[in-house]
């Protein structure tokens, strides 16, 4: 992992700020742990204020959205539960057939008449009571499957242009089945996601550089071949030019940011919810949380997202150390991950980037983004479980090597 001295570097030393036997006795990373809570809690506060009203007016539940967002959770949680207690070996070896999986999945929701439409999109696979967003589990499974791929094909990744060639193909099929549907945000995710992951990998710099632009020209290629695309990107470049139609919701998700200013108007006093400001408890759940909590509690949520992120990097840094290099790519990759999607979700509020459907991790309202997340949180900490397991087995080898004189 020739490529990740900078990162570890943002990142910073853990040694210095806990002892071995402190690594040993505390099960996971205090300050992941916290940062999640502290995500969820606040996610499932701003998830009912601002669906309160849309409820209201089209199922006559105010707080329908709140309680299924609860029950997200829970299941969430159990699912985590489920996960943790998997070694990540198991995972390790389970890539490409989640591979798979994410493949078929994609395929089934472009069944005609299995896939749900919504938006104009056939993005979910109706089971009843809830809907399955199958882009949220591919994007988690192809951090696996590479993570795994990393570890078998190094030397053929970091030495050879092959290395990196053979998954791409497969991931511009899983692009293909994205486009279809389409989801454009999940595919700039992903593919983002793994070009960032192999270069930390040892990709060589000039490959690195070619998978780059291939990559930044095909997104950008596909951007501007759909006219809905072009529309989004001069809505973004000036949303006050169509306030009323292409850039109405960047416009009332500024009105939000100005209104909340330092301290916020107050907790479910948001004017722009109240059907101003189009998908209030999902993509735009940020600007109502500036509106209402303000521009000071709006950055505290970054501040958490970046103690998020920088703990999952320290996590892999660990995992790299004691000779766990799945585990490695595994926390860099989801890390990445939530990294890129908070950004754009933020950017998309704030009107630095264009409008793009994609949710603020562990906050917005949608049972499966959030499940997944909560999946994706309890690798991290199997990492750090794993990780710390090794460094206390260091430990009581050497207690007994010295014992032993």
């Amino acid at each position: 992992m020739s490529n990740v001295g900078a990162i570890s570097r943002l990142a910073g030393r853990d040694t210095g700020v806990q002892s071995s036997k402190a690594l040993a006795r505390n099960g996971y990373d205090g300050w992941f742990v916290v940062s999640v809570v502290a995500l969820l809690g606040l996610g499932i506060v701003m998830v009912g204020s601002a669906s309160m009203g849309i409820a209201e007016r089209q199922l006559g539940q105010p707080f329908y959205y709140l309680m299924r967002q609860s029950v997200y959770i829970v299941v969430g949680l159990v699912a985590a539960a489920a996960v943790l207690s998997i070694h990540l070996e198991r995972w390790q070896r389970s890539g490409g057939m989640l591979l798979i999986t994410a493949v078929l999945l994609l395929i089934l929701v472009l069944v005609p008449g299995v896939g749900r439409e919504v938006n104009g999109s056939i993005r979910w696979l109706s089971l009843g009571l809830f809907n399955v967003q199958p882009s949220e589990l591919v994007k988690l499974f192809v951090i696996i499957y590479l993570s795994g791929y990393l570890v078998r094909r190094r030397d053929e990744v970091r030495n050879s242009i092959s290395g990196f060639v053979k998954p791409m193909f497969l991931l511009t099929l899983l692009c293909l089945l994205l486009l279809a549907e389409p989801d454009f945000g999940a595919v700039a995710i992903m593919m983002t996601t793994a070009v960032a992951l192999m270069f930390l990998a040892g990709v060589r710099l000039w490959q690195f550089i070619v998978l780059f632009c291939v990559v930044g020209g095909a997104l950008a290629t596909l951007a501007y071949s759909s006219p809905y695309r072009v529309a989004r990107m001069t809505a973004f470049l000036d949303p006050w030019a169509d306030p009323f139609a292409s850039g109405f919701q960047l416009t009332q998700a500024l009105i939000a940011f100005g209104r909340g200013e330092w301290f916020g108007v107050g907790l479910g006093s948001s004017i722009q919810k109240l059907f101003y400001l189009p998908e209030a408890h999902t993509d735009f759940m940020y600007a109502v949380l500036a509106e209402e909590l303000g521009l000071l509690v709006a950055a505290a949520v970054i501040v958490l997202f970046v103690v998020l992120v920088v703990r999952t990097f320290i996590i892999g840094r660990r995992a790299e150390r004691v000779g766990q290099p799945f585990g490695a790519y595994l926390a860099y990759g989801l890390g990445l991950w939530i990294a890129l999607q908070a950004f754009t979700n933020i950017g998309v509020n704030l009107g630095v980037l264009p409008t793009k459907g994609l949710t603020l991790p562990l906050m917005s309202y949608g049972g499966s983004s959030l499940v997944v997340m909560l999946v994706a949180v309890a690798l991290v900490l199997r990492v750090d479980m794993e990780s710390r397991q090794a460094v206390s087995g260091r430990q009581a080898g050497r207690r007994r090597g010295g014992n032993s004189w």
